[in-house]
């Protein structure tokens, strides 16, 4: 809308160097072409602006106020604007919540309300704010507007933490009230300070956090937020969040996207699954309030009747696509596959398959022709690499073969990660390895691997790669060890992968 006092001087305004656009005489005038024009100037969506016309107005003004309030041109005087919310009656400054589309709109609204002209009213809003002086502006009335909240998020420090941000950039918040702020700004449409609730919030990941954050992300549609916290579960969902009571709150449909990811860590195959058996007793023993340890657990599924097995049973049939992620031909160990079969859990047919697979590795030698595809089948083993760390390893087996995975710390910067073959008697501890498992004299083993290492910086995931790597390996130098991955970095996490079709194996550093 063109002001009287400001059509004669202008009829088109340059927006880039060949493009330009007219301001309609009235509202749309037929001109869509210098409607889209203008709503790329002002940043609107053009389809908004069809269905609302109000859009292009807010925008006009928040436009000119933004500009005057960066210039500082609008200095300190009484409250012209009371809002009633939440009970309470709160005084602001015209031009300070025209920041919130939302208090834009409804003072427009009592604008148009409270006149029988409301086009002169909202020129001499904006002629009062394109004026040179404080002095030059005519008074504006004193209006009272209303705002209803129904979102339960949303509380009056909050609130006030919220409409505190259309006077001062940088408000203060603690990571207890960012939810509320968040939702305050959705409601108010306060854009920039609902992208800084986002950016706490992605810095602010715990095991206490994830789930509320997650759950915000998703209601208000915020990719961005749980794409983080996604990323953020993938690393820390067995090392991290798998050891404390917040497991249970992780829902159902994150979870399963988590187990999904072929980024996920996890130290071995039956870490994850004993993750898994523990996140589904805790929501199935809400009075539990401490991580019970792992035999409680077993006990607990080893009560239910024996004719089928758990997953078979009503109560576990939901979670059938959250186990089928878990890749069960990665548990190799003789007692950990009698965990399984004792607790009645799975289907028959699913551990008689297991056994197979074992059965038909062990017969070939070790070698697993049933996996195929490296990325979804491989098997998994993890190493914590932590800040105090010069060098770390862990040993492991997979059907008489022997591994050491190894991270070197070089400077405070600098890492390298690998892996090499070792003999059975070169093993410090080779009874805690060896014990009831078998030992191959083979002296080579063709291994297709890949290793990777990712870490937090700045609140962004770095990830570090070899290629996928097929090596025939030995008992010496140089073909017992592996390619090495070398990184610089200054955060902390890593995860490796190997795999003989067999083996896929991480680290990850925190």
């Amino acid at each position: 809308m063109l002001h009287p006092w400001y059509r004669g001087r202008l009829e088109r305004r340059m927006v880039g160097s060949t493009n330009r656009w007219r301001f309609p005489r009235e509202p749309f005038s037929g001109d869509l072409l210098g409607l889209s024009q203008m709503c790329k100037a002002l940043n609107v969506d053009f389809e908004e602006v069809l269905k609302d016309p109000d859009r292009l107005y807010v925008s006009q003004i928040q436009k000119i106020f933004s500009r005057n309030l960066k210039n500082k041109t609008i200095q300190s005087r009484e409250a012209d604007v009371i809002l009633k919310c939440l009970g309470s009656t709160w005084e602001l400054h015209q031009p300070h919540l025209f920041q919130s589309e939302t208090l834009a709109k409804l003072y427009l609204m009592a604008l148009s309300q409270g006149t029988t002209s409301p086009k002169k009213e909202l020129e001499r809003l904006l002629q009062a704010q394109l004026c040179g002086s404080v002095q030059e502006r005519p008074p504006i009335k004193k209006m009272i507007i209303s705002l209803k909240i129904n979102d339960p998020l949303v509380t009056k420090v909050a609130f006030a933490t919220a409409l505190k941000s259309l006077y001062l950039s940088e408000v203060e918040m603690n990571m207890d009230d960012v939810l509320g702020v968040l939702a305050s700004a959705h409601i108010l449409q306060f854009s920039s300070l609902f992208q800084r609730c986002v950016a706490m919030m992605m810095n602010g990941l715990t095991p206490t956090t994830i789930k509320s954050f997650y759950v915000a992300g998703c209601k208000y549609k915020e990719e961005q937020l749980t794409t983080a916290c996604e990323k953020w579960l993938e690393m820390n969902l067995v090392p991290l969040v798998g050891r404390q009571i917040h497991l249970r709150k992780i829902p159902q449909e994150l979870l399963h996207r988590v187990l999904r990811s072929p980024r996920l860590f996890t130290f071995n195959e039956f870490h994850l699954l004993k993750t898994l058996l523990l996140w589904v007793f805790l929501q199935l023993n809400h009075r539990i309030q401490t991580v019970p340890v792992h035999e409680t657990v077993l006990a607990f599924f080893n009560s239910f009747p024996k004719k089928y097995s758990f997953l078979d049973q009503d109560t576990g049939q939901s979670l059938v696509p959250l186990f089928l992620c878990v890749r069960l031909h990665g548990i190799i160990k003789g007692k950990n596959l009698e965990e399984l079969r004792h607790i009645n859990f799975f289907p028959e047919s699913w551990l008689i398959r297991v056994t197979a697979n074992h059965y038909h590795a062990l017969e070939s030698g070790g070698d697993m022709v049933h996996v195929k595809d490296l990325t979804t089948q491989a098997m998994r083993f993890g190493l914590l690499f932590n800040q105090e760390y010069t060098t770390h390893s862990e040993i492991i087996a997979v059907y008489g073969f022997f591994f050491e995975i190894k991270g070197i710390k070089q400077d405070t910067t600098s890492y390298s990660f690998y892996m090499q073959r070792v003999r059975h008697t070169d093993l410090e501890f080779p009874s805690s390895v060896c014990k009831h498992g078998p030992v191959s004299l083979r002296a080579e083993r063709l291994v297709k691997y890949e290793i990777r290492a990712q870490t937090l910086v700045d609140g962004k995931w770095q990830e570090f790669r070899t290629n996928q790597i097929t090596q025939k390996f030995g008992f010496v130098k140089p073909s017992c060890k592996s390619h090495a991955l070398k990184i610089q970095t200054v955060g902390i996490p890593i995860y490796i992968a190997l795999e003989d079709g067999c083996h896929s194996f991480s680290s990850h550093q925190q």
